[in-house]
C-alpha cells in the first residue's frame, strides 16, 4: 500500500503545462535567453510546484529549456556551432521524410499543403514571426506524417523545439515580405513525383534560414 499516493490530477496537470509551454517554445513564443520561474509557471497554470518542476524537468531533457548549476531556468541562446549542427541534422532528416510521404502525396495533401502555404505567405506579409513559425512547421508536419516513420518525426521534431526561440530572433530581425519559394518548390515536385527533386527542395528550405542565423 503506497503511503504518499499521487495525487490523481497530477499526471494531468504536468502534462497540460509541458505541452502548452512546449508548444509555445517550439513556435517562438519565448525569446532565446529568457529566464523562467517555477513559481511563475505554477501561478499561471494554476499548479502546485510539483507539476511545474516536472515539465521544466522534461523540457529540459529534450534540450527545449536550460537549466543552470544555480537552478535559474531560461531557453538556451544557441552557438553559431549549434546552429550549423540542428541545421545538418535538419538538412539530413528532413528529405528523408519527405521521400517517404511521397508515395502517400494524394491530392486531399496537396491541397491541404497549398492551403497552409496561403497561411504562411499571409503570416510573412505582417511579419509575423510566431505567425510564421506555426505555419511553417504545420507545413512541413502534415506532409511528414504521411512518411508513416513516428522515430524520424519525433527527431525533427525535437530540432524544432531547440530552434524554436532562436527562428524567432531570426525572423525578427528579417523584413522579408515574400513568401518562401522552397514551398512552391515542394509542391511542384510533390505532384510531379520527383523524388530528387523533392529532396532538393526540402533541404534547401530548411537550411536557409538557419545559414542566416549562424552567418
Amino acid at each position: 500500500m503506497l503511503l504518499n499516493p499521487r495525487p490523481p490530477d497530477a499526471g494531468v496537470a504536468h502534462d497540460r503545462v509541458f505541452r502548452t509551454l512546449r508548444t509555445r517554445i517550439m513556435h517562438g513564443e519565448i525569446a532565446p535567453g529568457q529566464a523562467l520561474t517555477l513559481r511563475g509557471i505554477g501561478k499561471e497554470f494554476g499548479v502546485s510546484m510539483t507539476p511545474a518542476r516536472e515539465a521544466v524537468r522534461r523540457l529540459v531533457s529534450e534540450g527545449a529549456l536550460s537549466l543552470s548549476s544555480s537552478g535559474r531556468v531560461g531557453t538556451p541562446e544557441l552557438s553559431n556551432d549549434r546552429i550549423e549542427e540542428l541545421a545538418a541534422i535538419r538538412a539530413l532528416l528532413e528529405p528523408e521524410l519527405a521521400a517517404r510521404a511521397l508515395p502517400r502525396a494524394h491530392l486531399a495533401l496537396l491541397d491541404r499543403l497549398d492551403t497552409i502555404n496561403t497561411t504562411v505567405a499571409e503570416a510573412v506579409a505582417k511579419r509575423d514571426a510566431v505567425g510564421y513559425i506555426r505555419a511553417n512547421l504545420e507545413f512541413h508536419r502534415t506532409l511528414y506524417l504521411r512518411a508513416q516513420a513516428p522515430a524520424m518525426l519525433a527527431l525533427a521534431e525535437t530540432v524544432w523545439l531547440q530552434m524554436g526561440p532562436t527562428m524567432r530572433a531570426l525572423y525578427g530581425r528579417l523584413r522579408r515580405t515574400d513568401p518562401p519559394r522552397h514551398h512552391r518548390l515542394i509542391l511542384a515536385a510533390l505532384k510531379a513525383g520527383d523524388e530528387p527533386g523533392l529532396r532538393v527542395a526540402v533541404r534547401a528550405d530548411v537550411t536557409q534560414g538557419l545559414r542566416l542565423l549562424a552567418g
